[in-house]
C-alpha cells in the first residue's frame, strides 16, 4: 500500500510502503466513529420512515416473483437470491444497515488510498467523508432494500484490502467481480479502485497486469450472466426492458446516432453531481484538473493508476451508451466520485508536505466540498418527507375507516401530479400502491392508469352485495395538488 507522500518518506513520495501498513497496530476507530456519526446525521431525515423507490419494494417484502424479470433484463442474480429469504425486516433497519455499510466502505477506501499511519489522520477522515457524501451514492441509496447484499460484497472486498496481502487480494478479484456484477453493473469498478489504491509497488507492468485481470474478470462476469440467462430464460444475453427505450446500434453509424444520448448522460451527471448549480460543475471539473496536475508533478505513477481506473470505467459507460442507445443515470457513477475524491485529497496531502499557500488552499477547498455536501445530502433526504407524510396521513385515515383492510381503495386522478410526488421525483404511480401495502395492507387501484379495472371492481362488488370500495381523489386546492380524504 502507498501512504500519502510525506507520511513515510518526504524524499521519495513514490516509494511504496509494505503490507505492514495494513496491519498497523494503531486502530482506525476514530475515523470509523466520525464517519458513522456523519452518516447518521445526514440520513436522519430519511431514517425513521425511509423513502423507497417503487421497484425496491419487492426486496422489502421479500417477494421474489416481482423481481424475477430483473434477472433477465438486468442480470441481478445476487439480488434475486436476496429476495428468496424467508424473513422481512423493517425498512428503517434495512436503511440503517445499508448506510452503515456505505460508511464502512468509505473508510476502507480512504485507508486503502491514504494508508494507516496516523501522524496526520485528518486526510483519511476527510477523504472518507468526501466519498460518503457522493451524490450518486445518495441517489442509489433509495434502492437500499435491494442493494444490501451487493454493497456488503463490495465493502467486504474493500476491508480485506487492508487485512490481507496484495497478492491474495488480487487473487480474490475475479470472484468478487462476478458476484458484485450480479448486484449492480458498476460495482466491479469500485473493486478495481480498491486494487489500484492499495497497490504497494506501482509500475507500468503492474498496472497492465491489474487492468488485464480486471478486464478478464469483468468479461467473465458478463459471460456467466449471459450463460445463466440462457440456461434459465432461454436467452443468451441481457435484453433491455422496453421502458429503457433503447436504440441499439449495429454499426458505426448507429453508434454515431447515439452520441446525443452520450452527451445527455454526462450533462445530467455534471448537473446532478452539482445539485443543478452550474458553477459548481465547473468548480469540480477545475478542482479535478488542478489535483491531477499536482499528482502528475509529485506522484506521477499514482496519478496514472487512479486515472486508469477512472477512465476505464468511463470507457465502459461510453461503450454502453453508444452500443445500446440508453441513458445512464447519475447514480451509476459512484466509482467516478470515489476516484475523484481520492485524486483531490491525495493531491492535497502531497501539497501539504511542506508549508505553503498551495496546501492551505487545497485543504480549504477540500473541506469546503465536504461541508457543503454534508449539508446538501441532508437536504436531499428531506425532499422525500412530504410524500412520506402525505401517504402516512392517508394510511392513518384508512386504518381508522377500515381496520381490517377488507375493502379495496380506488384512487381517482393522476398520482404523478401530486406536489409531494413531483418533489420526490416519483418514477411510477405504483409507488403509491406499494407504499400503502407497506403501511396498511389495503389493495389499491389507480383509476387514472387502469380505468377499466376500477369500473369492473365497482360493478362486481355491487353485484355481489359487498360494501363499496373506498374512494380517494387527487385534487387541486389553490396552487396545491394533494390527495383528498376518503370520499363518500
Amino acid at each position: 500500500m502507498t501512504f500519502a507522500a510525506g507520511f513515510a518518506e518526504h524524499q521519495n513520495p513514490e516509494r511504496g510502503i509494505q503490507a505492514t501498513a495494513c496491519n498497523a497496530a494503531q486502530p482506525l476507530w476514530k475515523v470509523v466513529a466520525i464517519t458513522l456519526m456523519a452518516v447518521c446525521a445526514i440520513s436522519l431525515p430519511n431514517l425513521i420512515d425511509p423513502f423507497i423507490r417503487y421497484d425496491d419494494y419487492p426486496a422489502l417484502f421479500a417477494e421474489a416473483h416481482w423481481f424475477w424479470p430483473k434477472t433477465l433484463h438486468e442480470g441481478r442474480w445476487l439480488s434475486y437470491i436476496w429476495h428468496l429469504r424467508e424473513f422481512v425486516t423493517p425498512a428503517w433497519l434495512n436503511f440503517a444497515i445499508y448506510q452503515t455499510l456505505w460508511a464502512v466502505l468509505s473508510v476502507a477506501l480512504a485507508v486503502a488510498a491514504m494508508g494507516r499511519r496516523y501522524e496526520r489522520p485528518w486526510f483519511t477522515t476527510v477523504l472518507a467523508l468526501f466519498m460518503l457524501v457522493s451524490l450518486p451514492a445518495t441517489l442509489i441509496s433509495l434502492w437500499f432494500n435491494t442493494l444490501i447484499p451487493g454493497l456488503a460484497v463490495v465493502t467486504l472486498y474493500a476491508v480485506l484490502g487492508c487485512r490481507v496481502s496484495q497478492r491474495t487480494h488480487r487473487a480474490l478479484l475475479p470472484a468478487f467481480v462476478v458476484v458484485s456484477f450480479w448486484a449492480y453493473t458498476t460495482y466491479p469498478l469500485i473493486l478495481l479502485a480498491v486494487c489500484l489504491m492499495r497497490t504497494e509497488h506501482r509500475s507500468l507492468r503492474d498496472l497492465f497486469g491489474l487492468m488485464t485481470l480486471f478486464v478478464f474478470s469483468f468479461a467473465a462476469a458478463v459471460l456467466l450472466t449471459y450463460t445463466l440467462n440462457w440456461q434459465v430464460h432461454g436467452v443468451f444475453g441481457v435484453p433491455l426492458d422496453n421502458w429503457r427505450q433503447a436504440t441499439a446500434a449495429t454499426d458505426i453509424k448507429g453508434m454515431i446516432a447515439n452520441l446525443p444520448k452520450l452527451v445527455e448522460t454526462f450533462k445530467t451527471l455534471l448537473m446532478a453531481a452539482s445539485y443543478n448549480f452550474a458553477p459548481a460543475a465547473f468548480f469540480h471539473t477545475g478542482l479535478l484538473l488542478v489535483a491531477t496536475l499536482v499528482m502528475i508533478k509529485r506522484a506521477p505513477r499514482e496519478a496514472l493508476y487512479l486515472h486508469a481506473g477512472l477512465w476505464a470505467g468511463m470507457a465502459l459507460i461510453v461503450l454502453q451508451v453508444l452500443k445500446l442507445g440508453v441513458l445512464v443515470p447519475p447514480r451509476t457513477f459512484i466509482f467516478a466520485w470515489v476516484l475523484y475524491a481520492v485524486i483531490v485529497v491525495r493531491a492535497t496531502a502531497l501539497l501539504s508536505q511542506t508549508p505553503g499557500l498551495g496546501g492551505r488552499v487545497m485543504r480549504n477547498l477540500t473541506l469546503l466540498v465536504v461541508l457543503c455536501y454534508l449539508l446538501q445530502t441532508f437536504n436531499q433526504y428531506t425532499v422525500y418527507r412530504p410524500w412520506q407524510a402525505e401517504t402516512r396521513t392517508l394510511g392513518d385515515t384508512l386504518r381508522t375507516a377500515d381496520p381490517a383492510a377488507s375493502r379495496p381503495v380506488m384512487v381517482y386522478g393522476d398520482v404523478m401530479t401530486l406536489d409531494s410526488a413531483m418533489a420526490a421525483d416519483i418514477f411510477d404511480d405504483m409507488a403509491l400502491t406499494f407504499r400503502m401495502q407497506q403501511l396498511t395492507g389495503h389493495k389499491f387501484l389507480l383509476c387514472h392508469s387502469a380505468p377499466e379495472a376500477c369500473t369492473e371492481l365497482e360493478s362486481s362488488r355491487l353485484a355481489a352485495g359487498l360494501p363499496e370500495a373506498i374512494k380517494v381523489k387527487v385534487e387541486t386546492s389553490g396552487d396545491e395538488v394533494r390527495m383528498s380524504g376518503l370520499l363518500e
